[in-house]
């Protein structure tokens, strides 16, 4: 499945009090990559900016005046992110206004699976910081440019951190694991089971491999349990 990791900027921090989403980004990932394929736009929220919000991304309402309104661009992030999960952190925020601003376009809600990178960080940092600048110094990913947020710039960031948290031994497996770090299954929804690459010794390791375990079986004094294992004692 692709993934596409989405993240926005909004006048506030509840679409039911009316705030709008004032800028939104999404950047498509190609397997362990971060692909150049980048959906951004700003938007006019046809209302005034919390001051709160206006200090964390900076954005005006003066600076958005003459930007589209989202419903002018949701069929063009619509078919952006159509058929990918979505890679977002905190996702329940970000999809909450999306769907909103969906709603208020006349559209049908979102239905995308959706990863929440804040409950995976969660899961695997329990009792630390887990925001986007936390996970970046965890990951040693350079966000020195990060002065204030900004929807695509923080997808960019996302992505890394996403390949950091999710990076384990897909160097062990097939290309197509690598790729497709989730479990994968056939049409009759039974998993897939993966081939691990095999690599038999050379008759030149096995021998030194022998000799390895002798010296240990004279240093030890019979006491070697690889040879029994072996059967080589």
């Amino acid at each position: 499945m692709r993934k596409v990791v989405l993240d926005t900027e909004t006048t506030g921090l509840d679409p039911k009090q009316g705030h709008r989403i004032i800028e939104v980004a999404a950047i498509e990932m190609d397997g362990r990559k971060v692909s150049n394929r980048t959906f951004h736009r700003y938007l006019n929220p046809e209302r005034e900016i919390d001051e709160g919000a206006a200090a964390v991304h900076g954005l005006t309402l003066d600076r958005l005046q003459d930007e589209p309104k989202f419903a002018e661009v949701a069929p063009a992030l619509l078919e952006f992110i159509a058929g990918a999960e979505l890679i977002i952190h905190n996702a329940p925020f970000d999809i909450g206004f999306l769907n909103a601003e969906l709603a208020l376009a006349g559209l049908p809600p979102l239905n995308n699976q959706v990863t929440d990178t804040l409950k995976v960080a969660k899961e695997l940092h329990p009792g630390k910081k887990n925001n986007l600048n936390a996970l970046c110094d965890r990951y040693q990913i350079d966000n020195s440019h990060r002065t204030l947020h900004g929807a695509l710039l923080d997808t960019e960031l996302l992505a890394e951190v996403y390949l950091g948290m999710t990076r384990g031994q897909e160097s062990l497996l097939g290309e197509e694991s690598a790729e497709d770090d989730g479990a994968q299954f056939s049409a009759s929804g039974e998993p897939i089971r993966l081939s691990v690459r095999v690599l038999p010794a050379s008759e030149e390791e096995l021998a030194l491999h022998l000799a390895q375990l002798q010296d240990i079986e004279k240093s030890s004094r019979g006491a070697c349990i690889w040879t029994r294992l072996d059967g080589q004692a």
